[in-house]
């Protein structure tokens, strides 16, 4: 969860700082600032949970099975 925090963090910086470059308003740079990333890291998240899964499933996959006595 920290991962997803600290990515969450550079996103709101991001885009607030290309919003507001863009506009010069504040109050844009910090609505779209909170909206995206705000969406954007939730799916993230899910993202990472699913990449996993299949890490995890190609893994056990690809290993051999365990001689049983």
């Amino acid at each position: 969860m920290v991962k997803t925090t600290t990515f969450a963090i550079m996103h709101f910086t991001v885009a607030f700082a290309v919003v507001y470059l863009m506009t010069g308003s504040l109050v844009i740079g910090g609505a779209v600032a909170l909206v995206e990333p705000a969406i954007n890291t939730v799916a993230f998240h899910f993202h990472e949970k699913v990449w996993k899964r299949i890490e995890q499933k190609r893994t056990e996959r690809l290993s051999p099975p365990l001689l049983q006595a």
